[in-house]
Order: C-alpha cells, then sequence, then structure tokens
C-alpha cells in the first residue's frame, strides 16, 4: 500500500503552521508535543476574518501566515522559482498526498532559531543539513520574504523584507498579494482560510503580568515611604495613587487575558479529542436500538419525506 499522509482539517486547534509566508495547507495541532517541541515555545494559530491592518497588527509577532484555498492544477503560475539553494533554508517539497500539514510545521520548526525545538527535530536539521536542492528543498529567511508552496519547486520571493516577525513590514508586504488571490477567485470560489501563526499568547501575557507586578511592589514601596515620612499630601504621593490604580486595572486585564487563553485551550483539546473519538460502536448500537422498537424505518421514511418536501 503507498505512504501517506493524514488530512486535518483547517481550523486553528487543528493547526500550527509554518514560518514567514506559505500558500501550504494544513498542520495537526497536537504534534509538536509529540516531537517534543517545548510548550512554553509553541507558537499559537489564530483564524483570521479580515485582512485589515489593525487586525494584524494586533497579533504580533506573527511569525507565519497560512492561506488555505482550494487547489487547481490547471492554473499556471508564471512567477520565478528560486532554485538556487540557500544552505540557512530548509523546505521540504512536497512529493507525496496529504502531506501538507507534516511539512508546514517543519517550515516554522526547522527555520526559527528563537524556538526549543527539541532532540528529534535538532537531529533532523543537522541530519540534512547538506542534503542536496532535490532532496531538501528550499525555504526562505534571511531578510527576504517568499511564498512558499510544496507543490513548486522552490520558493518565490515576494521582495526584501526588513525588520523581524514583530515588525509590520512583512505583512504590509503580503496583504496585497493574500488579497488578489482571494478577489481573482471570489466570482467562483468562496472557501478561503487565513490563519497566523503568533506567538503563545499566554506566555506573552505571562511575562507582561509579571512585570505589572513588579512595578505594583515599586509603586507600593515609594507609596510606603512617604506614608513613613508623613508626606500624603504631596502631589507626588498623588501622582503614585493614580499610577498604583493604572497598574491594578492593568493586572486585572492580564490575568482575564490569561484566563481566556487557558479556557480557550482547554475548548480545544475537547474538541480535538472528540475529533478523533471512534463514535460508529455507539452509532452501530444506536440504530440497532432505533431498529428493534420498531423506530427506525418511520424516521427513515420522515426523511425522505422531508427531502423531497425541500427540493
Amino acid at each position: 500500500m503507498p505512504f501517506s499522509f493524514c488530512v486535518t482539517i483547517s481550523i486553528p486547534f487543528s493547526f500550527l503552521i509554518p514560518i514567514c509566508y506559505t500558500y501550504l495547507n494544513v498542520t495537526k495541532w497536537d504534534l509538536l508535543r509529540r516531537l517534543e517541541v517545548t510548550e512554553e515555545q509553541e507558537p499559537k494559530v489564530e483564524e483570521l476574518y479580515s485582512l485589515d491592518l489593525d487586525s494584524l497588527d494586533s497579533l504580533r509577532p506573527v511569525y507565519g501566515l497560512v492561506f488555505l484555498f482550494k487547489w487547481r492544477p490547471e492554473e499556471k503560475d508564471e512567477r520565478v522559482v528560486i532554485t538556487d539553494p540557500n544552505p540557512n533554508l530548509f523546505f521540504a517539497r512536497q512529493v507525496i498526498n496529504n502531506a501538507c500539514a507534516s511539512q508546514a510545521i517543519l517550515s516554522i520548526l526547522l527555520n526559527c532559531p528563537d524556538m526549543d525545538i527539541g532532540p528529534e527535530l535538532s537531529k533532523l536539521k543537522e541530519f540534512t543539513k547538506n542534503f542536496p536542492p532535490e532532496l531538501k528543498g528550499y525555504l526562505p529567511v534571511d531578510g527576504v520574504l517568499y511564498e512558499l508552496d510544496g507543490l513548486k519547486e522552490g520558493p518565490i520571493s515576494l521582495g526584501q523584507c526588513t525588520g523581524g516577525h514583530g515588525d509590520m513590514d512583512w505583512l504590509l508586504m503580503v496583504q496585497p498579494v493574500i488579497q488578489e488571490r482571494i478577489e481573482r477567485h471570489s466570482n467562483s470560489e468562496i472557501r478561503f482560510n487565513l490563519l497566523a501563526i503568533v506567538k503563545n499568547r499566554k506566555e506573552m501575557y505571562t511575562a507582561e503580568l509579571k512585570e505589572l507586578q513588579k512595578g505594583r511592589e515599586r509603586i507600593l514601596q515609594q507609596l510606603a515611604a512617604f506614608q513613613a515620612e508623613r508626606l500624603v499630601d504631596n502631589g507626588n504621593y498623588e501622582s503614585l495613587n493614580k499610577s498604583m490604580s493604572e497598574v491594578n486595572a492593568a493586572i486585572e486585564s492580564a490575568t482575564e487575558k490569561i484566563l481566556m487563553e487557558e479556557e480557550k485551550f482547554k475548548k480545544w483539546r475537547t474538541e480535538n479529542i472528540r475529533r478523533k473519538h471512534n463514535y460508529i460502536p455507539f452509532l452501530f448500537n444506536f440504530l440497532k436500538i432505533l431498529a428493534e422498537k420498531k423506530q427506525l424505518k418511520p424516521l427513515i421514511e420522515k426523511a425522505k419525506r422531508k427531502t423531497s418536501a425541500s427540493k
């Protein structure tokens, strides 16, 4: 039997995808833990419903955007594909059906120097370092924004791109490219999905909370010093009280964001478990019980009549 990869669905909790900008398809949300990627380092996936700059800016730093659309084998792309490999890049060209998920994850993990990718992927990266292009493929990095497509011979350069993942430069460059692709097929195709691969939001909010708590302690110490010297009528004392109120509000906001992230991923994990659960035995026995109680056939006939009436 030919070797193949598992198909995954294009929703955030099923994803975790590539660096820079890619037209790759889907990836598995929980594959990273199996590959021993540090949980705190895991990038997260957010679904984008708009390409406006405010939406993009609110997600920074963005490691990459994944634009999902129906692949058309007859569609021609005359843009130049890069065939001169960069030794710093890793990009596995797709040669097997349904391999998009695994390749997309590898693209980000093996090309993000700030991420702890664990021992297994570190070995893979070192092992394939000197592979020829036809075996390893290409991946854009080093100040250039690329479009990655595993079905092409190599990446396509979208131009020089200054700054890093936390900057808006590359997002400003990629925005019109994706918008043009959507508009080109909007009359005949509405199945588009845009996902942003972003830094772990819980990690960001936790770091923010720690800094706010440190700031709160400093203000408390200053307030205590004013009280000890009986300078409570001083203008600086009032200013510190105002700062304390602002910091407390920010701490409350950061804490709420952390709780929301925890609840979101708890929900995603539950949904992921349900999607992988085998419901066939339950359905089989349910239908069997309906048949034994002579309720199955009437339900089928009712469904047929309803279907006929709706045509």
